[in-house]
């Protein structure tokens, strides 16, 4: 079955078409990047009116780039959140007209359900169990994913996602947005001499903190001149590493909790490839395996919503073309 995906939860307008679940047609995304970074972030509304702009060109694309007919679609998936309303809402009604117009099943789609099935868009996806790390600008969760509708969430943020530290930390430097991939470029160059706090909160929890590095990073930068490439270069990597330190000892830690010999990295933060190397390299010390998806499924896109759908209609667990989007996270 082919199932079209629809994904609007931020600034990223993309449709994909996905067969069985695993075989990727055609993926399509239209990103905002070069409008929000005017103005060092994402703006809401305008994020829902370029969705509404791009909507319909990009369907169109996916369709024409998949080589298929309307007649060949056998469900619609789009994303019902979690993510900003507005821009949500642009997404999910057009898939919701879709399905009603060709009769088709409909299915929303969690959208941190939907990233850790892009895991499942590998050549080598992870066998069950795994522990699933979902790191973006909005999002730094860990689960335990036993089946493919099964995420038992184990720890998240209390504050900070660490993408969206990445971003602000970048502000702060003058690098500009989004900040992950200028930051892991500068990162590059330069060590990571300065020792910037590891918050690990409470023994034995895997929730995250990245507020209190936010702020030393910030006293740092009030109490040093950093306005050379250089020192921004070592600010940028010093951080980067503590980030970097969190992050790989709560996922390690979670897996010998859970006794798991595989970890799967998702979100926007995964295509950090210094991040998947150190933890990777950890990991094996440990004898655990790491999986990340494709550069192109890191970030947000519709294949994996697609992918989402496909499990969900063919269990018959469809959504109410009544239900409306939700802006919080449903995973428990």
């Amino acid at each position: 079955m082919i199932v079209l995906g629809i994904e609007s939860s931020c600034d990223e307008t993309a449709a994909a078409l996905v067969q069985d679940g695993r075989i990727i047609l055609s993926s399509v995304i239209a990103s905002q990047v070069d409008v929000h970074c005017l103005y060092g972030g994402v703006v809401p509304e305008i994020a829902s009116r370029m969705h509404i702009e791009s909507l319909v060109p990009v369907v169109d694309e996916a369709i024409k780039k998949a080589g298929v007919c309307l007649s060949d679609i056998g469900g619609v998936a789009a994303t019902q959140g979690p993510g900003l309303i507005g821009a949500l809402l642009v997404g999910f009604s057009f898939a919701k007209a879709f399905a009603f117009a060709r009769h088709l099943p409909f299915a929303g789609i969690n959208h941190l359900e939907a990233h850790i099935y892009s895991l499942f868009l590998m050549d080598d996806p992870p066998e069950f169990p795994f522990i699933a790390l979902v790191v973006s600008g909005g999002h730094t969760n860990i689960y335990h994913v036993t089946s493919p509708n099964h995420f038992e969430l184990m720890g998240r943020t209390r504050d900070d996602a660490a993408g969206e530290a990445f971003d602000k930390v970048a502000k702060m430097l003058g690098l500009g947005y989004p900040g992950g991939p200028v930051i892991e470029k500068l990162s590059l160059i330069q060590n990571p001499d300065i020792l910037f706090p590891r918050t690990l909160l409470e023994k034995d929890s895997f929730d995250f903190s990245f507020s209190g590095l936010k702020s030393a990073v910030a006293r740092y930068i009030h109490d040093h001149d950093v306005s050379s490439d250089h020192e921004k270069a070592r600010v940028a990597a010093s951080f980067q590493n503590a980030v970097i330190d969190v992050l790989s000892q709560k996922l390690i830690h979670a897996a010998l909790f859970k006794k798991c010999s595989r970890i799967g990295i998702s979100g926007g933060v995964s295509a950090n490839r210094t991040f998947v190397g150190i933890l990777s390299k950890k990991a094996a010390s440990h004898r655990i395996r790491t999986f990340t998806p494709p550069l192109e499924l890191c970030g947000d896109n519709a294949a994996m919503v697609a992918a989402r759908g496909y499990t969900l209609i063919q269990q018959g667990n469809l959504t109410s073309l009544e239900d409306d989007v939700y802006s919080r996270p449903k995973i428990n």
